[in-house]
C-alpha cells in the first residue's frame, strides 16, 4: 500500500484499533471491571511507583557516574552518558555486552546493580499487588440510601457517603 500512497505505514494505527473489536466478539467485556480495577489500582499507587521509579533515575545516574569514575575511559567508559548506558542495560538485566567493566572493582559494582535490577521487577508488583488486594477486600455493600437513592456504601457505613444522609 506504501507504493500507492507514500506514509500508508502510519495507517497501521487504525487497523491495530480494529483489533478493540475482539472485546466485542469473543464477549471480552466481562473483563472490563478486572481492567477497570487494575486501572485504579495503579492509580491509587501512582505515588509509591512515582518515588520508586525516581529513585531507580537517581541510582542510574549515580552509579553511570561512579562506572566512569572507576572504570575509565581507558576500559570503554568514555563519558558519564556512556556509564548510564551500562546502567540501564544492567539494571534491567539485558546485558548487551558492548560495554563492559574490567577491573575487580566495576565487576563487584555491576554484580550488585544486576541483583538490585531484579527491584525494577519486584517492587513495583508488590505495590500493585498490595493494592489490588486492599481494593478486592473492600467490598461495598447493597445499601443503598433514601434520601439520594445512590448504593456502594461500605459495610459499616452510618452515612451516605454522596449525600450525609443517614443510611
Amino acid at each position: 500500500a506504501s507504493l500507492l500512497l507514500p506514509g500508508a505505514e502510519s495507517l497501521l494505527l487504525l487497523r491495530a484499533l480494529r483489533l478493540l473489536r475482539i472485546f466485542r466478539i469473543f464477549k471480552l467485556a466481562r473483563f472490563m471491571s478486572e481492567e477497570r480495577a487494575l486501572r485504579e489500582s495503579l492509580y491509587a499507587a501512582r505515588a509509591r511507583i512515582t518515588v520508586f521509579l525516581v529513585t531507580a533515575l537517581i541510582s542510574i545516574v549515580l552509579m553511570g557516574a561512579l562506572m566512569y569514575l572507576i572504570e575509565g575511559p581507558e576500559n570503554g567508559f568514555t563519558s558519564i552518558p556512556v556509564g548510564m548506558y551500562w546502567a540501564v542495560v544492567t539494571l534491567t538485566t539485558v546485558g548487551y555486552g558492548d560495554v563492559t567493566p574490567q577491573t575487580p572493582a566495576g565487576q563487584l559494582m555491576s554484580v550488585a546493580m544486576m541483583i538490585l535490577g531484579y527491584s525494577l521487577i519486584i517492587v513495583p508488583t508488590g505495590i500493585l499487588s498490595a493494592e489490588l488486594a486492599r481494593a478486592k477486600n473492600h467490598v461495598p455493600t447493597s445499601q443503598y440510601c433514601r434520601e439520594c437513592s445512590r448504593e456502594g456504601h461500605d459495610s459499616d457505613a452510618t452515612n451516605c457517603k454522596y449525600c450525609g444522609a443517614t443510611l
